[in-house]
């Protein structure tokens, strides 16, 4: 049988019970980077029109699109967002407090940050504390489109970062894997140790104290 086409407007049902219960400013919040060996984590929150007319189509959880397709996704929902905020963490932080909290920080922030009110926020997975009403929403990347909007445009932020730390730090392989473990980034973390962005409570297994 043959694969069917992903329809975003099956991911607004979350978006659809709040707006008619009235409430106007839905906003989605998802983080990206929270497994990597080195590198930040990234949180967006975006709020985003939900007219039939305004729903971009081909959102979904960033992990399900490409990479060519999450750029052309990002450069539209960043154009057609109501407001959109971006946080995150780097690995001083993480490495502080730990990633979990790292995480929840920035979601914090990015929340509160927003530049209008958002009257819900719909949440993947996390809770967290913050002066509007919160949803949590297990795998809300991939069931709300406001969700899947902000794990995009988190994804986009983080790996355009990534890369550009490729090319200070190449013999990582941060382009391509984008700090997580594959197999090049490992060997080289054995071969030449850490550089100034790796997460140093990530990497005890693959370092030692004289190589880093």
């Amino acid at each position: 049988m043959p694969k069917t086409k992903h329809d975003t407007f099956t991911m607004l049902e979350y978006e659809r019970q709040y707006a008619a219960e009235g409430k106007k400013y839905i906003a989605g919040v998802d983080e990206v980077g929270r497994g990597p060996l080195a590198g930040p984590v990234v949180v967006a929150c975006v709020i985003m029109p939900l007219g039939d007319e305004d729903i971009i189509q081909g959102v979904n959880d960033s992990k399900k699109v490409s990479e060519k397709n999450r750029e052309i996704l990002f450069e539209k929902i960043m154009q057609k967002a109501i407001a959109c905020k971006i946080e995150w963490a780097d690995e001083k932080v993480i490495d502080e407090i730990n990633i979990l909290q790292a995480t929840k920080r920035c979601m914090q922030r990015a929340v509160d940050g927003i530049s209008i009110s958002p009257d819900i926020v719909l949440i993947d997975a996390v809770g967290i504390d913050c002066k509007y009403p919160t949803q949590s929403i297990i795998k809300g990347d991939a069931k709300s489109y406001s969700i899947a909007c902000a794990s995009i445009v988190a994804k986009v932020t983080r790996d355009r970062y990534m890369a550009k730390m490729d090319e200070v730090y190449p013999q990582y392989g941060f382009a391509s894997n984008k700090g997580y473990g594959s197999a090049k980034h490992i060997e080289a973390l054995k071969s030449v140790g850490a550089c100034p962005i790796h997460r140093r409570s990530f990497i005890k297994n693959f370092v030692g104290q004289d190589n880093e």
